[in-house]
């Protein structure tokens, strides 16, 4: 017998007209928050009344993403991810946000980040469950798809926890075709790659998805940015050249702000994940978070980097200091070009790089001017074959522009 989601998937092959990569949203790495990283499954609102996945949460992290300079700099997503509904379906097959955390409805949550100039976003699974063990998707796409849209979400995160991965091939392609076919314009984030490996197909989930995930699950700790950053730069199967507008290579929620980081690696994470023009969908209490960590997360000169719209994601383009210093090149508009340093050293001193321009295949005749990419000061000019000599701090990063003289 034919298997459910490849009927789907004929289906659709047959009738669809958009694809998500060309859906007309997320043409620059979406800019947002999300409640996992900090407030995970947490639905004791009795115990915890302020920190428990309920609308008082999602309007409270709207409430000050627009109050508090982030939609200013062009943050505007807040997600839901797993937990806010209830353990079975309603009668009708839908999902039920549960009515203790949710007493007012999705469709009434979702005006009400809509007036801040917010849009929402909402999470569902691929599985018969989510990882939280509420009601997955599984045989429910088109019910849910229509579901999120008369709620008026405006992004989707499909997980893929209790779900087969023969299966993604036809399941995501078509969950696509039934978000397109509710006439709403959805970011559709894929988990698709998740425990793919070396079978992850990244023609096919550029093509259908808005988002998709290269790596694992964000913890907050540096172990983790660390291992995340190797993955960029393996880039395996050169999964850097199906980036770009409409499709972006999700490196999982930001972590600054939150408790595990040195300042020094809250900018190394954040400059990088710019860099890799990943989505930024933030994971720290926006109430709470220290004011060192909010100015990064506004800063103007690396949300530049991030949202530039060539879409380019930065690649390694060598190692230098015994293969401690990192050297990330991501192109910009204009002919510029993002230059990273990171040092994957954690010992007690600077690691000083080394380089001459050439080297990075930078060859302008008349030079390069740099600028601090955190600053946006101006830090000299620099021929092809001048030796610079850069102090960088453990786990730590500098970033600068090469702009053409």
């Amino acid at each position: 017998m034919m298997k459910l989601f490849e009927a789907i998937s004929i289906i659709c092959l047959l009738v669809v007209v958009t694809e998500a990569a060309n859906n007309g949203v997320a043409r620059t790495p979406p800019l947002g928050w999300m409640s996992w990283e900090r407030f995970r499954c947490n639905t004791d609102c009795v115990t915890y009344p302020d920190s428990c996945i309920s609308e008082k949460l999602i309007m409270q992290m709207a409430d000050h993403m627009a109050a508090d300079g982030y939609k200013d700099v062009g943050y505007e997503y807040i997600c839901i991810d797993d937990c806010w509904p209830l353990k079975t379906r309603g009668a009708d097959g839908r999902l039920v946000p549960d009515p203790a955390r949710f007493p007012s409805g999705m469709k009434a949550l979702a005006d009400y980040v809509h007036s801040k100039g917010l849009k929402i976003g909402i999470y569902t699974d691929f599985g018969h469950s989510t990882c939280g063990g509420y009601p997955g998707s599984e045989f429910y796409l088109e019910t849910d798809a229509n579901t999120f849209a008369e709620w008026e979400m405006d992004m989707l995160k499909l997980d893929v926890c209790f779900s087969s991965s023969a299966d993604f091939k036809y399941g995501f392609p078509a969950m696509e075709f039934y978000l397109n076919r509710t006439g709403r314009q959805f970011v559709f984030s894929c988990e698709w790659d998740w425990g793919m490996g070396d079978g992850a197909n990244y023609t096919h989930m550029a093509e259908f998805c808005n988002l998709w995930r290269v790596a694992h699950d964000m913890e907050d700790y540096w172990d983790n940015v660390q291992l995340v950053i190797d993955v960029y730069a393996n880039n395996s199967r050169n999964f850097s050249d199906f980036t770009g507008p409409g499709a972006w290579a999700d490196a999982d929620s930001v972590i600054v702000g939150l408790y595990g980081l040195s300042a020094d690696q809250e900018r190394a994470h954040f400059g990088m994940w710019s860099m890799f023009a990943s989505p930024l969908l933030l994971g720290a209490d926006l109430r709470s978070i220290k004011n060192e960590s909010k100015a990064l997360l506004q800063n103007k000169n690396i949300l530049a980097i991030n949202q530039d719209p060539l879409g380019r994601q930065a690649t390694l383009k060598m190692k230098l200091a015994q293969n401690k210093i990192y050297v990330f090149l991501k192109g910009l508009t204009g002919g510029r070009t993002a230059i990273a340093l990171f040092n994957s050293d954690y010992h007690g001193q600077p690691v000083r790089a080394t380089f001459m321009l050439n080297q990075l295949g930078l060859t302008n005749g008349n030079g390069y001017s740099f600028t601090d990419g955190f600053t946006g000061m101006a830090r000299g000019k620099y021929m092809p074959a001048t030796e610079i000599n850069i102090d960088v701090n453990p786990t730590g990063i500098d970033i600068f522009i090469a702009t053409p003289v």
